[in-house]
């Protein structure tokens, strides 16, 4: 059989529209990243509030859903078109890279530099001491910055994504699932060491592990592939968490709350996350916190029809689906906010602290209605076009 003729029939086409209430939820997400971010006292307050899932993890889930369902329809049947697409996507993502790199290396490194900013100087640190490496490295996605290594790992998980999806459906996502959690399991015990020790043979460029990001890829690789694989099946009707039913939830509820009590220390000073240590890591993905993303994800889809009367408002719905560029503009209003910091002052307070929130989300809907209000502008220009 020809790898045309196999791609229109594994990849078949869809005529379901997008889900908005996806769009609301990573919107949602976003908001609490960002809330995350900004150097003031509401980061205290929404970091991991609910146990040990983050604002990043339901990012890259959903966000892995909503390319696995949009790009298959788009493909229409043809490997090609899928592939091509997503590279496309990916593309874009990288001059998005590109131009937070240049605004980190050129403005956010001087106002650093003259006017002494710890905080940004922690932020690019290796930069400072060794610009021409960083700067190849961080072109190859090798050097991650702080705050920027998050679009390098999605532009890397979208040109593997054609292969997973083509490899999925002519064989199942059963050997990719298990591959996945496989990859994961590997990472618990240092592939990502191994694989940095062999790039920097290869590149000869000396960049620290500490400096290549915070997300470990190979254990966040299991995160986006359960997300394309949820995302795929969903649409076929098959979503894999349906499975997740009776006792199970009642399981995933006990287990969420279990969690909850940890992360704020109701069982006292033998059960903490000191205590329980690696098996929580954020960056690895340690095994309790899978656990526990795995526990949130069950009860979720179960009371998806409240939480989806809930947040399927503004402005999540617009901020969701212009993702990215919101992302890249919360960015800029964090770096502004630490170029607000002075001395070794940790976070911002009164007036200024709420001057920076309040501009912050006045800036991110700005962008957000600027980018939906184009895409629907395109859209029509297509349709005129093709008419």
């Amino acid at each position: 059989m020809g790898v045309q003729n196999l791609s229109a029939k594994i990849l078949r086409p869809h005529t379901t529209t997008r889900r908005p209430e996806l769009d609301a939820l990573r919107g949602l997400f976003l908001i609490w990243m960002t809330l995350t971010h900004l150097p003031t006292r509401m980061s205290d307050l929404v970091n991991t509030p609910f146990g040990f899932v983050t604002s990043a993890d339901g990012f890259v889930l959903l966000s892995a859903m909503l390319v696995s369902q949009i790009y298959i329809r788009r493909a229409g049947g043809n490997a090609e078109r899928l592939r091509s697409s997503l590279w496309k996507r990916a593309f874009r993502l990288y001059q998005y890279h590109l131009f937070m790199l240049t605004v980190a290396f050129t403005v956010i490194a001087a106002i650093a530099v003259r006017h002494h900013r710890v905080a940004l100087t922690n932020l690019l640190d290796f930069y400072l001491e060794h610009p021409v490496v960083a700067i190849i490295g961080s072109l190859l996605l090798i050097y991650c910055p702080p705050l920027l290594d998050i679009l390098p790992m999605y532009v890397l998980f979208l040109l593997l994504t054609p292969f997973v999806l083509y490899l999925a459906m002519r064989h199942g996502w059963t050997r990719i699932v298990l591959s996945s959690i496989t990859i994961w399991m590997l990472a618990q015990f240092g592939l990502r060491i191994l694989v940095h020790d062999i790039t920097v043979k290869i590149t000869h460029l000396p960049i620290p592990l500490q400096q290549t990001g915070a997300f470990d890829l190979f254990s966040w690789q299991w995160l986006w592939v359960a997300g394309l694989w949820i995302g795929a099946r969903s649409d076929e009707g098959k979503n894999p968490l349906r499975y997740i039913q009776g006792k199970w939830v009642v399981l995933c509820a006990v287990l969420c709350l279990f969690f909850i009590a940890v992360r704020h220390e109701w069982f006292g000073p033998h059960i903490t996350t000191q205590a329980l240590g690696y098996s929580l890591d954020k960056w690895r993905i340690g095994p309790l916190r899978m656990l526990n993303l795995v526990a949130c994800a069950g009860v979720l889809y179960w009371s998806r029809r409240y939480v989806k009367l809930i947040i399927s408002r503004e402005p999540f719905l617009t901020l969701g689906a212009a993702s990215m560029e919101v992302f890249c503009t919360h960015l800029i209003f964090v770096f502004a906010g630490l170029a607000m910091l002075y001395n070794e002052m940790p976070q911002l307070h009164g007036m200024y602290a709420l001057f920076l929130l309040v501009g912050t989300f006045l800036g991110l809907i700005a962008v957000a209605t600027r980018q939906v209000h184009r895409k629907r502008q395109e859209k029509v220009s297509s349709a005129k076009v093709t008419t």
